[in-house]
């Protein structure tokens, strides 16, 4: 239980959250003796996120570079190809623009999810142990560390007894949207810095309230704490600063769900949001300044910059959930089916899989706690993003009915059509768990049958959409020509590698090998988000070079084409378009005799070197 002072169980949480303002005036000893056993309770909660987020992933960790997560190894391949990248960072080598795939063009970083913050943060890691082993790493702190954040939002500001905070914070790092975008999605289960940006913006609205009719020494009221609130305001800059290099999707719902739940809040009190309004705006105003004195020239880059983008490429129509996916339980859960799956465009995006258990408990604990200006908040901001998931047409069972979705309204609006609408139901996980927590709470400070019953009934809702481990499967090792370093005899650092058959998004394998070789080799064409033709819309990949075109043609189907002076004369104009040094086979390529053979004729006799055959151009 927490050592805060005891609350009445029906009073509301912002009188909670005032009280752990007020001083203090227990003994010393008693003060010290509470921190400890607060201090207690925290270590345990955070033991248990790491090891659930360590069980999870235990299949990457007997050997993180020979394997993968088995069901979707195309994303946990480009994303150790962004980790990298941005570990040159450490070594002086990094631009927005790199030049370490699709040569010559590049690829432009911000337009795409590099999670650039983390791939710093963790550089040593990726320069002495790789890649993989980071990629690893993140895919279990992700989890554990959203988790315990969250725990630490609702034990710490809401004042919730440690058991209540201690179930918020597994469903909002546990739960079956986090579990699933754990399939190599990193940028989305990076969630640790959301309840950050919460207690910042509650801290901000504190300090722009001076209370209802509070004076001061000379009788005129009070009115915002300005020092505070410069201090929020800046510590939020801050955090979005840096949500923004981490990943900038997880930071726009957390925006549209604080937004809707700040005009919820106003409109259930109006007295608060008359007192606390201007101090508040002009604190938002402030963040914003300061955030964008950073992020002014990389979101231009990203926008208006070199390879980048201004539109988004996923279709919504596409990425729209399923609505009765939301009372179906995920195939990645204890009490899943793999026949749900069929309800989602693939097992990252299992977004909305909550179970209709979870989703009565939350209606009743929603009804039960009472009205509350959190709980009206949190009911509104659950409704609007459950409902923008659907999409720009509302589909049940897999069928797509004629009814639109409020998606409809603001589908194509600039920023929002980057989105996936699916990805809008990720903030029904904490505004569900704060419900929980609230209910749950409650009735632990109760002393009637509902201090058992409540928080037996949330466990038995979660129990269903409980986690189970991570497919993971073996990968093909990298070849010793790359691990080697033997790649250097061909290749300076820095120029440009061509694998033969080339990377694509389908197929990204080959960029393992720049990601083996801390990418200190480029590639042409690969796996990334750019501009695609003269229109310059945003695409996955881009178009082959004629050469290209023919070896992969050649790997899928293995017939060996008749090759002539134009086809030599075109490989040599694409190689001086790659600003190539060298064209590298291995044997475990598809069809790799049919592919030597047609590269012996277009680039002359090849040299062994380890266990590649390599080709000067």
């Amino acid at each position: 239980m927490s050592s805060a002072a005891p609350t009445a169980p029906d009073a509301a949480p912002e009188q909670a959250v005032r009280l752990a303002d007020q001083v203090d005036r227990r003994p010393r000893a008693t003060r010290l003796l509470a921190a400890v056993h607060r201090r207690r309770v925290d270590l345990l909660s955070a033991l248990i996120f790491v090891v659930l987020a360590g069980w999870l992933t235990h299949g990457l960790w007997p050997d993180p570079g020979g394997r993968t997560l088995a069901l979707n190894p195309e994303d946990q391949t480009l994303y150790e190809w962004f980790l990298a990248v941005d570990a040159r960072a450490l070594l002086g080598d990094f631009d927005l623009l790199t030049d370490r795939l699709n040569a010559p063009d590049g690829v432009n970083l911000m337009a795409n999810t590099t999670v650039i913050a983390l791939g710093v943060v963790f550089a040593p890691v990726t320069l002495l142990l790789g890649a993989p082993v980071t990629f690893a790493l993140l895919a279990a702190a992700n989890l554990a560390g959203t988790a315990l954040a969250w725990y630490l939002l609702f034990h710490r500001t809401l004042r919730a007894r440690w058991v209540a905070a201690a179930l918020g914070g597994g469903l909002c790092g546990f739960g079956p949207g986090m579990v699933s975008q754990t399939n190599s999605h990193l940028h989305m289960t990076a969630q640790w810095l959301v309840p950050v940006i919460v207690w910042l913006v509650v801290r901000l609205l504190r300090a722009a309230d001076p209370g209802p009719g509070t004076p001061d020494e000379t009788g005129r009221p009070t009115g915002p704490d300005r020092r505070r609130l410069f201090t929020s305001a800046a510590g939020l800059a801050a955090a979005v600063t840096a949500q923004v290099f981490i990943g900038e999707e997880v930071l726009f719902l957390a925006a549209i769900t604080l937004l809707v739940m700040a005009i919820s809040y106003a409109v259930s009190d109006r007295d608060l949001a008359r007192r606390a309004l201007p101090g508040f705006a002009g604190g938002v105003a402030i963040a914003a300044g300061l955030a964008l004195l950073v992020l002014g020239y990389p979101l231009w880059f990203q926008f208006a910059g070199p390879q980048g983008v201004a539109d988004g490429m996923f279709a919504p129509a596409y990425f729209s959930a399923d609505l009765s996916s939301w009372w179906t339980v995920s195939p990645l859960s204890v009490a899943g089916s793999d026949q749900s799956a069929r309800l989602t465009t693939g097992p990252a995006e299992y977004n909305t899989f909550l179970g209709w258990p979870l989703l009565l408990v939350a209606v009743a604990s929603a009804i039960w706690v009472g009205r509350r200006r959190l709980v009206f908040a949190c009911v509104v901001a659950g409704l609007v993003m459950g409902a923008l998931s659907l999409g720009p047409e509302v589909v049940l069972g897999g069928t797509r009915t004629a009814l639109p979705g409020p998606y409809a309204l603001i589908g194509g609006l600039p920023v929002v059509d980057g989105a996936l609408p699916m990805r809008f139901a990720l903030a029904l996980l904490p505004i569900v768990a704060t419900l929980l927590v609230l209910a749950v709470d409650r009735a632990l400070g109760s002393s009637g049958r509902a201090r058992r019953l409540v928080p037996l009934a949330v466990g038995v809702a979660l129990l269903p959409i409980f986690p189970t481990p991570l497919p993971t499967t073996g990968r093909p090792a990298v070849p010793e020509f790359i691990t080697g370093g033997h790649w250097r005899q061909c290749v300076r650092p820095g120029g440009v590698l061509v694998p033969v058959p080339l990377p694509t998004p389908k197929e990204p394998w080959p960029m393992r090998w720049a990601t083996a070789a801390d990418a200190g080799f480029g590639l042409p064409e690969g796996f990334f988000i750019g501009p695609y033709g003269r229109g310059g819309t945003a695409a996955m990949g881009t178009f082959k070079q004629p050469t290209s075109a023919l070896l992969a043609d050649v790997a899928r189907r293995g017939d060996q084409p008749a090759i002539g002076d134009e086809q030599r004369r075109q490989a040599a104009r694409d190689a001086d378009f790659w600003g190539a040094s060298c064209v590298a086979l291995t044997d475990d390529a598809p069809h790799a005799q049919s592919l030597r053979a047609t590269l012996d004729q277009l680039y002359g006799p090849a040299t062994r070197i380890a266990d590649a055959w390599t080709w000067r151009v």
